[in-house]
């Protein structure tokens, strides 16, 4: 089926039954449609309206049924009538997720093959309603929607998004509401983390220990991992779902043709079970259930008894979800204690393993065979791929895109997740008054320009790609207000990656439907971010001089703007043209309406110029996709980054690589000082560099100064680096900046490479 999406109008309609008013004038759907048309006329849906159907739409035809009847006045008339809404069999589409939706003046006809296509014609149709039926505000009994035709189908078959429960419990009525959230942007998988280090969330009948003793631990961190040294709140803390609420949920989201994939973690991310069950771990010790986050030595032991275990769960597990898949985890499992663990050597030699992986491998593989033995198939994280992928096993992968190109080109299923798209848990906005969130930079933008399919497969290879995930992981999400504010509107961004196909995905056009759904997500009482307004800033280097430039999230907003420090009001100078850079400045800028109210947050930024800036600057590798930053540039722009993240525009991150950074000065000139800093985060894989040597340089690039710079401490995450010169005069200056190297043993990402965070490179 080809679809067009040929232009915006007037959707939807409202009418009193005293007098009529337009509530919305241009298309509001998210996701977008891949193919609608606005008609002549309108319908008018009130009592007098009759639902008819067969059977094949039952769960969509209560749906709506009780969606306008508990949010208005308004009752569906039983008896015949010309006002009809009509859903239809229709073989002729091609996806089983398709449908047809047309609005004319006497009736509006849902056309679709199952009722999961009719389910989401109205999804579609709820949208162009008013917002009061989702908090039963609405009082009118009339409702006028324009005349419209719509087709539509998903562009991905996996539409999904995770929570972790394993590090914040949530209670069954938000799961279910979260579920709602997910079925109105038409998403299709809800992928449900249970089991963690820190607590087991799923009650096992057969091993009642996981719920009395892995589901709860004895206190939290307090603030963040890096934070040292670590402080705890002393406050008992866990939570576990009986076996019938879960079939609750499930029943519950399978009303919405949402699939539920449970996760239970194996081998790593189990020291909650091994808590609860000591033999299952390889020292027979009792680790106690993790109160901090992070990646734990204590793993499952590979051995008979562990395996009788899982097999036993699983079988319980399975009963629960109908699911054809279940993720069974397999990511950051160090292999410390199978090294030393005879039984595990053991069966390296009997399996003729070569090393760990392949026994993490071997362990996987198991798995697989026996949930496969169950007509059930495995998701794992990119980590199975290492030491030989299953047979059959799905890879979600999540540590760049580097995994699910490796496991598409072996003919493999994957769901793209990858942290610098997908992690939700990361910052959304630059602003320092965001909750206090893992680290990274997420903005709604970079979520919404993802491509689930990555650079580097044929088209034959690009089918293995089922679609994608937006995870939500909860370390720092005490409470259902500060997840739904990490997830949404990100959520909402994603829901429109998977489902409206490429050629018809427009930011712009997205960022004002996102306005008027914020209507919607409002009415739904979901406490979502709301970065529309905020202003991004870049500075600009042309030949005379260097300019500043502001733009606001929305198009046609007021700016106003100080650069003494001083509060911005819609007193203050408005902004039009980039602003002129000839001295140190604190600029603050924020978004006003027309009444001179503040619409955003205050943007702020010191700009401090120095003999580097908007000179040329060569770096002997290029910073990672995901911590790019304003690349190479944005060494030397005058503006240092976060000194608590390093995920926003200035940090630039390099995974495992050693840095040579050469900055040319235009003309040989004494050089006074210089000084950068380093991010040191080992509990996010960020360490300062392991040595950093500086050169000076004459115009024909002979050293005429060199200096091992020693690092200073700031008492928090990052490392000093600076150095004075007596008069010395160069035209070119030399970095070389030594990576850490491989992680320890015994640290968070034992085994994997070290980040390097370098930040702006001050001459004076």
């Amino acid at each position: 089926m080809q679809f067009k999406f040929l232009f915006l109008l007037p959707l939807v309609f409202l009418l009193s039954c005293q007098s009529q008013k337009s509530i919305q004038t241009n298309s509001v759907i998210i996701p977008q449609p891949n193919f609608q048309q606005i008609n002549d006329g309108y319908f008018v849906l009130s009592s007098t309206t009759q639902l008819v159907a067969d059977e094949t739409f039952d769960s969509s035809v209560t749906f709506l049924k009780q969606f306008v009847e508990q949010g208005s006045a308004i009752r569906f008339r039983k008896s015949e009538s010309n006002s009809k809404i009509i859903f239809q069999f229709d073989e002729t589409l091609v996806t089983k997720e398709g449908y047809k939706l047309d609005i004319s003046k006497n009736q509006i006809t849902i056309l679709a093959k199952t009722d999961a296509g009719a389910f989401y014609a109205v999804q579609s149709l709820r949208q162009l309603l008013p917002e009061g039926l989702e908090n039963k505000s609405f009082e009118d009994n009339k409702i006028y929607l324009k005349a419209l035709h719509i087709e539509d189908a998903p562009q991905f078959a996996y539409r999904g998004m995770h929570l972790d429960v394993g590090r914040h419990f949530f209670p069954v009525e938000f799961i279910k509401k979260y579920i709602d959230r997910l079925a109105l942007l038409k998403m299709n998988t809800f992928h449900w983390h249970l089991t963690e280090d820190q607590g087991w969330r799923i009650e096992i009948k057969k091993y009642p220990k996981l719920q009395e003793i892995a589901a709860w631990r004895d206190e939290t961190l307090l603030g963040h991992y890096n934070d040292m040294p670590h402080q705890f709140d002393s406050k008992r803390y866990g939570g576990f779902y009986t076996q019938e609420e879960v079939k609750d949920i499930v029943a519950y989201a399978t009303a919405r043709h949402i699939t539920v994939i449970p996760e239970i973690e194996m081998p790593g991310h189990s020291q909650a079970a091994i808590a609860a069950y000591p033999h299952l771990g390889c020292t027979g010790e009792n680790p106690g259930v993790a109160k901090l986050w992070g990646v734990f030595e204590d793993i499952y032991c590979p051995k008979e008894e562990t395996f009788a275990f899982l097999e036993d769960v699983l079988d319980e597990v399975l009963k629960l979800f109908p699911s054809e898949y279940i993720h069974i985890g397999g990511d950051e499992a160090p292999k410390t204690q199978w090294k030393n663990c005879d039984s595990c050597q053991a069966i390296m030699k009997k399996e003729g393993l070569k090393d760990e992986h392949e026994l993490q491998s071997y362990f996987i593989t198991r798995m697989e065979r026996y949930l496969n033995s169950k007509g059930r198939q495995i998701i794992g994280w990119d980590e199975i791929l290492e030491g030989g992928l299953a047979p059959n096993a799905t890879v979600m992968s999540w540590r760049g895109e580097e995994g699910g190109v490796a496991a598409a080109k072996q003919g493999h299923k994957v769901i793209m997740t990858p942290t610098s798209h997908c992690y939700f848990d990361y910052y959304q906005s630059d602003n320092d008054s965001e909750p206090l969130a893992i680290g990274g930079l997420l903005p709604l933008e970079k979520v919404y320009h993802f491509n689930p399919i990555p650079e580097g497969l044929t088209a034959t290879e690009a089918q293995f790609v089922m679609g994608a995930q937006g995870n939500v992981w909860t370390e720092y999400m005490q409470n259902e207000k500060q997840m739904e504010y990490m997830a949404f509107p990100r959520a909402v961004a994603l829901s429109e990656v998977l489902w409206t196909s490429e050629g018809n995905k427009n930011y712009s056009d997205f960022v004002k439907r996102l306005e008027h759904f914020h209507k919607r997500m409002g009415a739904l009482d979901i406490h979502f971010a709301n970065h529309l307004y905020e202003i991004k800033g870049e500075l600009l280097r042309v030949k005379n001089g260097s300019f500043y430039q502001l733009q606001p999230g929305v198009s046609g907003k007021k700016v106003y703007f100080t650069t003494d420090g001083s509060e911005p009001t819609s007193e203050s100078d408005k902004y039009n043209n980039p602003i002129s850079i000839n001295k140190n400045i604190h600029l603050k800028a924020a978004v006003f309406d027309e009444n001179g109210d503040r619409l955003s947050a205050v943007f702020e930024e010191t700009i401090k110029l120095h003999k580097a800036v908007g000179e040329k600057i060569h770096l002997s590798v290029a910073p990672s996709k995901v911590y790019s930053g304003s690349g190479a540039e944005g060494l030397i722009n005058g503006i240092q980054g976060s000194d608590k993240r390093y995920g926003d525009k200035e940090w630039l991150g390099f995974w495992g690589d050693d840095l040579e950074i050469i900055i040319d000065l235009g003309i040989i000139q004494e050089v006074k000082s210089i000084s950068t800093r380093f991010f040191d985060a080992p509990g996010q894989w960020i360490y300062a560099p392991a040595k950093v040597t500086i050169y000076l340089l004459d115009d024909y690039k002979k050293i005429l100064h060199s200096e091992d710079v020693g690092l200073t401490d700031d008492g928090k995450n990052i490392k000093n680096a600076e150095v004075g010169f007596n008069g010395i005069k160069a035209k070119y200056l030399q970095l070389q900046i030594k990576n850490y190297g491989t992680i320890l043993e015994g640290a968070q990402g034992a085994g994997n490479k070290a980040w390097l965070f370098v930040d702006e490179i001050f001459v004076e």
